[in-house]
């Protein structure tokens, strides 16, 4: 099977995350029942208060609202570095019970591509070994499940993995300053920048400021800045602009 490339969609969502997320922050501080606060919270636009709130560092708020992704055209190197954002919940297809009889997609690291053709032959020739390999082992073990769950120990890192994945808002927040960062590898980097416009598109309020830290303050990772943090923000900036421009012109 050839090259596959990043597909991510959001496939659902909290109902209304913006006033579920105000919801839970006024009821921390307001004596009205539960009904007349969600009367209120449902009569006008939340997005400044709820800036507020996560301005004040109430986060645990934002625990009530969560969202769900389909991903695939990754790899199972990308797969070890998500599963360890362990406040979310996976659903990953399987090697043992999908057969790759007939091919695996793949992965192509930049690099490789940027080096040429020649180059990117000889990866994908690699790639087509190994599915040989692949195939002899499970000639070799028998069929079913049991053959594939000792066979796929040959298939390589960039074999292409589908997956479902579910993160509160403030997990999706803590993920997106992690991997949306310069230092963040370049496969999630682009698996979260996506995801990120996924989620803007739903409640910007949430997610205007979400992405790397500098955007937020000073960079986090000290003597290993990429020091564009001033560039991080004017780029953020002049995106939120642009995504405004073409709300009023819409």
């Amino acid at each position: 099977m050839p090259e596959v490339k990043l597909h991510v969609a959001l496939l659902r969502h909290t109902l209304s995350p913006e006033e579920t997320v105000a919801l839970g922050a006024r009821l921390c501080y307001s004596k009205a029942t539960i009904d007349d606060l969600a009367q209120k919270v449902s009569s006008r636009d939340q997005s400044a208060f709820v800036q507020k709130i996560m301005g004040m560092g109430h986060e645990s708020v934002l625990e009530h609202a969560s969202f769900t992704f389909g991903v695939e055209g990754v790899s199972r190197v990308l797969l070890a570095q998500l599963t360890r954002h362990r406040l979310a919940s996976f659903s990953v297809q399987s090697q043992r019970y999908v057969s790759y009889e007939q091919g695996f997609g793949y992965i192509v690291p930049p690099k490789i591509a940027a080096l040429g053709q020649e180059a990117v032959a000889a990866y994908e020739a690699q790639m087509d070994q190994l599915h040989i390999w692949y195939r002899e082992w499970q000639a070799r073990l028998g069929d079913g499940e049991g053959s594939n769950e000792d066979a796929r120990f040959v298939l390589p890192g960039a074999c292409e993995t589908r997956l479902m994945m579910t993160m509160n808002v403030r997990e999706l927040r803590h993920f997106f300053s992690l991997r949306m960062c310069s230092r963040a590898q370049w496969e999630i980097r682009a698996l979260a920048t996506r995801m990120h416009s996924l989620c803007m598109e739903v409640a910007p309020a949430l997610f205007a400021d979400a992405g790397p830290g500098c955007l937020r303050g000073g960079c986090p990772e000290g003597a290993k800045s990429c020091g564009l943090a001033a560039e991080k923000r004017r780029e953020r900036k002049e995106w939120l602009a642009s995504l405004e421009h073409h709300e009023k012109k819409g």
